[in-house]
């Protein structure tokens, strides 16, 4: 059914990142790399600590799953970004849009609880040695990492429902290399204040309870290193959370930067920078933090090329 304010879209035209020909051939090949090795080396995560004896640990069972997810929400979107590089309209259809938007949410909420699920396991670790296995046994790590996958499912469904149940104005250009909520919710010509208000409650809600549990236990992990006597002590303790911190940092600035900085400043230009990075250079970025400094992802790694070698 059509008015005169609102239409049926059957698609909707992605800006993308850059309008200008000069740079399509140099960032499609950049991101393709970006994005191959974020596949590659999420893959090779899950797989290493899938079936290398030495990584049947929580810490290593949460380290499958944020491989998972980083894998997850880059593919929702950046194969779709490279095919529009090379494609003379970005052109994608009304209901790939919403698939792309929910999976979208649902990894990237996942991410965020199995974030505070793993820091909660550094704590445990580094504070309660003598109990970590039998606190953190095998039926508590299913348990945390099961929760975030059916509520991020239940959010995205809420959200992506709401928008896309709504109604659209004949202008279809979304100023995104994705779909992204805010971008589309510029389109509707109903009135978008609900569903901005549902957005920006649950996603304060997931960023602050999350972050939240983070800061919480990495206070409480800096308040025994500081009781420890010997230096092999807190060294061994800060090198136990050193990767972890290091992620969350990386993933949580970058969110804090997108969605808390100033309307003033806020511009779809610094909206794409920072989507660039959260969506494609942080996962691509995940399992080369934990490899790079993690010796038994290292030695587990090594393991397999030496004896692949040998074929």
């Amino acid at each position: 059914m059509e008015t005169e304010n609102e239409t049926v879209l059957s698609e909707f035209t992605l800006m993308g990142i850059t309008d200008r020909p000069e740079l399509q051939a140099p960032l499609f090949g950049l991101f393709l790399i970006i994005y191959v090795t974020s596949v590659v080396g999420n893959l090779g995560m899950v797989i290493l600590t899938k079936v290398d004896p030495r990584l049947q640990t929580p810490m290593y069972f949460f380290l499958r799953h944020l491989a998972l997810t980083d894998l997850g929400y880059s593919t929702a979107v950046g194969p779709k970004m490279l095919m529009n590089f090379v494609v003379d309209q970005n052109a994608i259809s009304y209901y790939m849009c919403a698939m792309q938007l929910s999976l979208f949410i649902v990894f990237i909420i996942s991410e965020l609880f199995i974030l505070a699920a793993m820091s909660y396991d550094r704590y445990l670790a580094v504070c309660h040695p003598l109990l970590y296995t039998v606190i953190m046994s095998q039926r508590v790590c299913r348990v945390l990492v099961a929760i975030p996958y059916p509520y991020s499912t239940f959010i995205s469904l809420l959200v992506t429902v709401n928008i896309f149940n709504s109604s659209f104005c004949s202008y279809n250009v979304i100023s995104h290399f994705y779909c992204d909520s805010l971008p589309i919710l510029s389109l509707l010509c109903s009135n978008t204040h609900e569903i901005e208000l549902i957005i920006l409650v649950l996603s304060g809600f997931n960023l602050i309870f999350s972050l939240l549990i983070v800061l919480v236990s990495y206070l409480l992990i800096l308040a025994a290193i500081v009781r420890m006597s010997s230096a092999e002590g807190r060294h061994k303790a800060l090198s136990t959370c050193g990767s972890h911190l290091t992620v969350v940092t990386v993933f949580y600035g970058t969110l804090i930067f997108m969605y808390v900085q100033p309307e003033s400043s806020h511009s779809f230009d610094t909206d794409k920078v920072a989507s660039v990075f959260y969506t494609l250079v942080i996962p691509m970025l995940n399992p080369l933090i934990y490899s790079l400094r993690n010796k038994d992802v290292k030695y587990a790694l090594k393991k397999i090329i030496s004896n692949r070698n040998l074929y």
